[in-house]
């Protein structure tokens, strides 16, 4: 190799370093506006009567609250994160990384409710286990990103079998109640977000080609599409029981529909071999801490972990 080739080489992997960074930055910052979203949203949600479920109107009323809007202003601050998250790094890097919503949206509602002695509470060893779980499982597979466009035959067949799954979690969810329903609807509206995701990716390559591309085509259409319907389905999971019912389905569905998104769509690889071990180990360590977290007494009260003063609402 000689002096150029080592030189150019080396540029090469600042490049590819400075935009891992940046991509990490963002998917955190898009994971704490979620977390900060899910539990100004649970706040409104918890004040609607448990009919409005899966109408329309349960939207309209929602509307009404100051603190949902808040919510919803979280959720478009996550929205460009996340763009620009997908813009500079796989999607097996990103949505994993969302995984860490689940103790920030805990801590979060304990800081919400001004409960300090709820702090005490959380179970700090879940939440560290869960954490440190994720960061070794991404380091040891290493997802890296092949494509940035996936061809119009994989992307035929990835929405045919995300409508079919949506349709079966959604008509079990009809006919559940309470906790059963808000994890059939959280997982739903996981499969929904880690669509949107793709798509989102997608439409950000049409966006590197230009303006008229990236309007012409249809991936940002659908991408609107996904994000609205997923944020339906939230809506209706927050709705039907507590914020963890929902929460560990959402966020540990997100990372591992996303990563088979990355992969089927994507070309996106991440390691294999005798590599799977310690990725089954992170994987089972952060599911124990995701239930473990669940279980745990602030998260099992059943008056929900914050509520919402009547005065918040519009008039």
């Amino acid at each position: 190799m000689t002096a150029l080739d080592e030189a150019s080489l080396h540029v090469n992997l600042q490049g590819i370093g400075v935009h891992t960074m940046l991509c990490v930055f963002f998917a955190l910052l898009t994971a704490g506006s979620n977390a900060c979203a899910a539990v100004l949203q649970r706040k409104a949600a918890a004040q609607v009567p448990s009919e409005r479920s899966l109408h329309v109107s349960l939207i309209a009323d929602l509307a009404k609250r100051k603190v949902w809007l808040a919510g919803i202003g979280m959720v478009i601050v996550a929205a460009v994160a996340q763009a620009a998250a997908l813009a500079t790094g796989p999607i097996a890097l990103v949505q994993p990384i969302f995984i860490i919503e689940l103790p920030v949206t805990l801590l979060l509602a304990a800081f919400a409710n001004h409960n300090r002695a709820a702090l005490k509470r959380l179970p700090w060893a879940a939440i560290i286990l869960t954490t440190a779980a994720l960061g070794l499982g991404l380091a040891v597979a290493q997802p890296s990103g092949a494509t940035a466009v996936a061809p119009i035959g994989s992307w035929i067949l990835a929405l045919l079998a995300t409508a079919a799954f949506l349709t079966v979690l959604i008509i079990t969810a009809s006919s559940s109640r309470g906790e059963p329903r808000a994890a059939l609807l959280g997982l739903a509206a996981a499969c929904g977000y880690a669509l949107t995701a793709a798509l989102m990716k997608n439409a950000m390559a049409d966006l590197d080609r230009g303006a008229v591309p990236f309007f012409t085509h249809w991936h940002i259409y659908a991408t609107a599409l996904a994000g609205v319907g997923s944020l339906f389905l939230l809506q209706n999971a927050l709705q039907a029981g507590s914020l963890v019912a929902s929460q560990p389905m959402l966020t540990v569905g997100d990372a591992l529909i996303s990563i088979a998104f990355g992969v089927t769509l994507f070309s996106e690889s991440v390691r294999v071999g005798w590599w799977l071990i310690p990725e089954i180990i992170a994987l089972a360590a952060i599911v124990f801490g995701c239930v473990q977290i669940a279980k745990s007494p602030l998260a099992q009260e059943t008056s929900g972990l914050i509520k919402e003063p009547q005065s918040t609402v519009l008039l």
